[in-house]
């Protein structure tokens, strides 16, 4: 699985972690689907296992999630993860990763930059934009590391994308979920493959405060776990494992970032909700 130098949430989010149709060619939302909601959430970090003399002895960390707009006029999202990693031997490594990124429905487009700094000293910036063509197959033009232009022949959704499609698969009963994924993290041109594994529907209150507020009170909820396997290497071992309470409006909470030989855990310590756009 991926290092210690790998603590984006993809979910990949990344991360999330963690994580068809594509929204231009489908109904927003069904009637009654509640729409994804703004918000400005934060997740502390700490170390729930280490196992290994090459992972860190320990681990703390935060971060800060910021989710705007709506599928009318595109979802913009910030997002930063601070991780001090202790390591066995030799001192401690911080981890600084920020990242922008806007995804445009209508358009079909995902421009992101995403700058990674070790230690106070940046490590790299990716710069670029994404655009998928009918049939999923992706068009990137990266500005950094260095220009590139490539097309990449795979069905893919973005990390919005690909969270509206787990919320309806969510409702829909299913319980996996298999995409492609593209975010813009690592060299630029990185593609997921995922697999998620959705639980039963939450039934009792969550136990993180911050959750427990009423513009959350009647929100359904189900726990998922998204392995993320690199395109490029095919491994029956996932890079990492995301797993999060999955909220209907697409809020994450009691977050879980699997590296394989260490393993973090994200509390959700802040939340705070904007009001949601109703597309005209």
């Amino acid at each position: 699985m991926a290092d210690a130098g790998r603590l984006g949430f993809p979910v990949s989010r990344t991360l999330v972690v963690a994580f068809g149709w594509s929204l231009a060619a489908a109904p927003s939302f069904a009637a009654g689907s509640m729409p994804m909601a703004p918000h400005r959430a934060v997740y502390d970090l700490s170390m729930l296992k280490s196992t290994g003399d090459s992972a860190p002895s320990n681990a703390r960390g935060r971060i800060v999630f910021d989710f705007n707009g709506s599928a009318c006029e595109g979802y913009s999202v910030s997002f930063r993860q601070v991780t001090e990693m202790q390591s066995q031997e030799g001192p401690a490594i911080v981890s600084d990763m920020r990242s922008a990124t806007f995804e445009d429905p209508d358009t079909n487009m995902l421009t992101f930059k995403i700058e990674t700094l070790n230690n106070g000293r940046s490590s790299e910036v990716i710069d670029g934009m994404a655009v998928k063509s009918g049939d999923g197959a992706l068009s990137l033009d990266l500005r950094s590391p260095k220009p590139t232009k490539i097309d990449i022949d795979k069905d893919v959704v973005f990390p919005t994308e690909q969270l509206i499609r787990l919320v309806e698969a969510a409702k829909d009963g299913k319980r996996t979920v298999e995409m492609n994924v593209f975010d813009g993290s690592d060299t630029g041109q990185k593609i997921y493959a995922t697999l998620t594994v959705i639980g039963k529907e939450a039934t009792t209150p969550p136990a993180e405060k911050p959750a427990q507020i009423d513009g959350l009170a009647n929100v359904r909820r189900w726990p998922v776990v998204i392995s993320f396997f690199d395109t490029a290497k095919p491994s029956d071992t996932p890079n990492y494992i995301l797993g999060f309470d999955l909220y209907e409006n697409g809020i994450s909470g009691a977050l879980r970032l699997d590296y394989g030989n260490f393993v973090l855990k994200g509390e959700l310590s802040s939340l705070e909700l904007r009001p949601a756009k109703e597309c005209k």
